[in-house]
């Protein structure tokens, strides 16, 4: 996925959204270590596909698609249609943590359905979710990073380092570097629990979730006790 583009609202606005519990640091943290979890998951458990990160489903769908094997390029396609669907989904109804609950369900759905189900299915249902999570959540605090990939947050945390070297800019790099360190331990964990225990392992990346929504809502209710 390309890198998003810098937001251009205002300073000030900027500087209240910030305060958004959805934007809190912990709570992107939470998803994008649920992010790689996924990737993992779904490349050791369900025939090579991504359902999280869709960079690695384009590769495999050229490579397939250029190599006249039109099954496995359908076998990558459909994730990323129904990545598109989710992310078009969370965008226009903006309503993150629905969309937060909505992503648990769906993972919660497969987790207990996988292995009775096509696996195709099952990608498509995680797929689904993921994408209306990502969709929601794209900003820690008032810089914009993405939960399914590290590419991106890498180029943001080096941008941030070098091209406006003040307190604020090294908070961001910061920030950025602990996502992509996440990221990298929701891997790592992915691959070693799904070793391990297979379908039941998705019940690590509905925990994630869960703690991020609890977060949310936490969080919420102290800024608004009404």
């Amino acid at each position: 996925m390309a890198m998003q583009a810098a937001s251009p609202e205002p300073v000030a606005e900027l500087r209240v959204a910030a305060h958004a519990p959805e934007r809190s640091l912990p709570v992107a943290a939470l998803l994008t270590m649920s992010g790689g979890f996924l990737d993992a998951f779904t490349w050791l458990s369900l025939g090579g596909v991504f359902a999280s990160s869709q960079t690695g489903n384009v590769v495999f769908l050229g490579i397939d698609a250029l190599s006249g094997q039109w099954e496995r390029a359908a076998h990558h396609l459909l994730p990323i249609v129904v990545f598109l669907l989710g992310a078009w989904v969370a965008i226009r109804i903006q309503a993150p943590l629905r969309c937060l609950v909505a992503q648990i369900v769906c993972l919660a759905a497969v987790m207990l359905l996988l292995h009775r189900i096509p696996d195709p299915l099952a990608i498509l249902g995680i797929s689904f979710g993921v994408a209306l999570q990502s969709a929601s959540f794209r900003h820690v605090e008032r810089w914009s990073y993405l939960s399914v990939t590290v590419t991106g947050n890498m180029l943001r945390a080096i941008d941030e380092f070098v091209s406006t070297p003040d307190r604020d800019a090294s908070h961001g790099g910061g920030a950025m570097l602990v996502l992509c360190l996440m990221f990298l331990c929701g891997a790592a964990i992915g691959g070693f629990v799904t070793m391990r225990l297979g379908a039941a392992s998705l019940a690590v990346p509905i925990a994630l979730s869960a703690c991020a929504l609890l977060l949310c809502w936490r969080n919420r209710i102290g800024r608004d006790p009404d």
